[in-house]
């Protein structure tokens, strides 16, 4: 069996702070960093997806945590086709427009590809300390099974090479039907790691919780079930803790997934208060450690 790492999507959420899950004693960054690593082997950074890091904050992140620890990143939300504020750009590469919102299309050829390289540059120092582990490039809703969008996904496999990255889906197309072995199919001939997802069901986004291994590393994330997934309240929208019974009947398919891969990494993205770090270490326990 492979190992599975289990983590959670953030580890300075506001709301996490204010829930007295940090000791008193852990008031700094660099503190809180360290007491999530000592909880956790995994984390994932969110922070990316609304702008793009600078070498010198992953540099810091490396430093401070310790060996074996593993970052996975979510791609900059220009580099999988969302709606971009032209603020989260860097200055030197922002187009002039009166727009607030920027897509690919809106750049410069030049200055979307400088958008890549600063992006994977940033990062070094995470894979120069052997930490960082996928880039999750995360689809809008938009992105259907289509033949342009499975070359979408091979381009950006190439961009980040050597580096891997994860596809979560966000469009039921993929998996209608027979377009789920599709699916499947292509990521396996290209080795790339499909996300499984568990999230709310009945809505444009919603996906279902396919659970398969494409490639040696599997990923699966957890939105959990709230009621007010269209929320555009980001803490109502993930605002759910899971119960014992959920969280039981996932273990066995977590360990499935271990079964045929090197490394499995589970991420709990409920994250509200201390619901993700709660979860997070219950399942820990449930698969034994």
């Amino acid at each position: 069996m492979g190992e599975i790492k289990v983590g959670t999507a953030s580890w300075t959420d506001r709301t996490l702070l204010e829930s007295g899950w940090y000791p008193d004693e852990v008031t700094t960054p660099e503190q809180r960093l360290g007491y999530y690593a000592r909880q956790f082997p995994l984390v994932e950074v969110d922070a990316t997806y609304y702008a793009p890091p600078n070498e010198q904050t992953t540099r810091l992140w490396a430093e401070r945590t310790p060996a074996g620890f593993t970052f996975n990143v979510k791609a900059f939300s220009l580099l999988t086709g969302h709606p971009t504020k032209v603020t989260a750009l860097p200055k030197d590469l922002r187009p002039e427009t009166g727009k607030a919102n920027v897509y690919p299309r809106d750049l410069p050829a030049q200055a979307y590809e400088d958008v890549w390289s600063r992006f994977l540059t940033a990062l070094d120092p995470l894979a120069d300390a052997g930490k960082l582990g996928l880039l999750l490039f995360q689809f809008p809703p938009w992105f259907t099974i289509r033949r342009s969008n499975k070359q979408t996904l091979l381009e950006a496999a190439a961009r980040c090479k050597p580096l891997r990255i994860a596809v979560e889906f966000r469009h039921a197309s993929w998996f209608d039907g027979d377009n789920e072995r599709e699916t499947l199919d292509f990521l396996r001939t290209h080795d790339l790691p499909y996300v499984v997802v568990d999230m709310p069901q009945g809505h444009r986004s919603s996906v279902p919780p396919v659970v398969e291994a494409t490639s040696d590393l599997a990923a699966v994330r957890f939105h959990g079930h709230s009621a007010r997934w269209t929320s555009k309240d980001i803490h109502e929208k993930f605002g759910y803790l899971y119960s014992s019974k959920e969280l039981t009947s996932w273990a066995p398919k977590l360990r499935s997934l271990a079964e045929r891969t090197s490394q499995t990494h589970v991420l709990m993205n409920n994250c509200y208060s201390d619901y993700a770090q709660r979860n997070a270490a219950e399942l820990i326990d449930l698969l034994g450690g």
